[in-house]
């Protein structure tokens, strides 16, 4: 799994933001820079923080999985426990924060819920795989912010349907302008954005492929994500509802919960429940925007840095 860091290397705050379903982790460059640097103007970081950015398995730089069975979110929760096992054999992680966008947010709620289990003599704690498998790795210490972009535990089936439309198919481009302009007609939701921001979050979603293909570029991630996504069952969603309700309740993170005020995915009703249950998120919506935010535009930018550096 490919990870992108920015900020100082061996500062003890880490800020871990993990993408959306179909996207990989360049998506957080301009927000990863803003925290850096706002950080860094502030007394209360003398070593600055890190942000990492991980590429989620089968996306972006990482490598793509032989049984597309592992492209789900338990896999997922174990992939980020053992990158932060990694972290914190690196440097010392003292203080945790995540920020997870739609796919990124249900991982994090995962890894949220995971009791600390790392003192002397403890056993680790085990994070299920779908396969019945447990991967034994615990959460090196509790996550103290999260911040939930555009989901929760109960997800809009219209939203799910309109995902499924798309998600799987390559996607082959001869420029980056023509894959530019195919992906605003199926990510309008994300809002506003300038030719240049929107050329700069579809750079990193293109791949070159192989020479003598048809066309130069593709879309980055394995079409292969789409299997398990396809074959959940209502009856499955329900569950899995319920458990993340769950889970949600089990949060002790001070929680902030954004929502594009278009959502299709998140809806208003969940959201206010989410203000009253579990951690109590606070809440806050950007007008003109659905699903989701992409953290670029100064507002959304400022209202994470706000609330992950106070």
């Amino acid at each position: 799994m490919a990870y992108w860091q920015w900020g100082r290397p061996g500062s003890e705050h880490v800020v871990l933001c993990v993408h959306g379903l179909t996207r990989q982790g360049r998506d957080f460059d301009v927000l990863a820079q803003a925290l850096c640097e706002r950080a860094d103007s502030l007394p209360g970081f003398p070593d600055g923080i890190r942000v990492i950015c991980p590429d989620v398995v089968g996306r972006g730089e990482s490598d793509w999985l032989k049984d597309p069975a592992g492209y789900q979110i338990p896999s997922y929760a174990a992939d980020m426990l053992a990158l932060l096992a990694q972290l914190q054999a690196q440097a010392p992680i003292k203080t945790l924060d995540w920020v997870g966008t739609s796919m990124g947010g249900l991982i994090g709620m995962l890894v949220c819920a995971q009791p600390v289990l790392h003192t002397a003599g403890a056993a680790p704690h085990e994070v299920a795989a779908p396969g019945g498998d447990a991967a034994a790795l615990s959460l090196p210490l509790p996550v103290r912010k999260l911040v939930l972009n555009d989901v929760g535990p109960a997800l809009q089936a219209k939203a799910i349907a309109r995902i499924g439309a798309y998600i799987g198919k390559a996607g082959h481009f001869n420029t980056l302008q023509e894959a530019a302009d195919a992906m605003w007609e199926i990510c309008q939701s994300f809002g506003p954005h300038t030719p240049e921001q929107w050329l700069a979050l579809v750079r990193p979603m293109l791949k070159p492929v192989s020479p003598g293909a048809d066309s130069p570029m593709r879309l980055h991630y394995d079409p292969a994500i789409a299997l398990p996504f396809k074959a959940a069952t209502q009856d499955a969603a329900q569950q899995g509802e319920a458990m993340l309700w769950r889970l949600y309740e089990q949060i002790k993170a001070q929680t902030l919960l954004l929502r594009g005020a278009q959502s299709d995915l998140l809806s208003l009703e969940t959201a206010q429940a989410m203000t009253q249950r579990g951690p109590h998120a606070q809440l806050i919506e950007f007008d003109g925007v659905g699903h989701a935010p992409t953290l670029i535009a100064d507002d959304q930018v400022a209202a994470v840095a706000r609330f992950l550096l106070a």
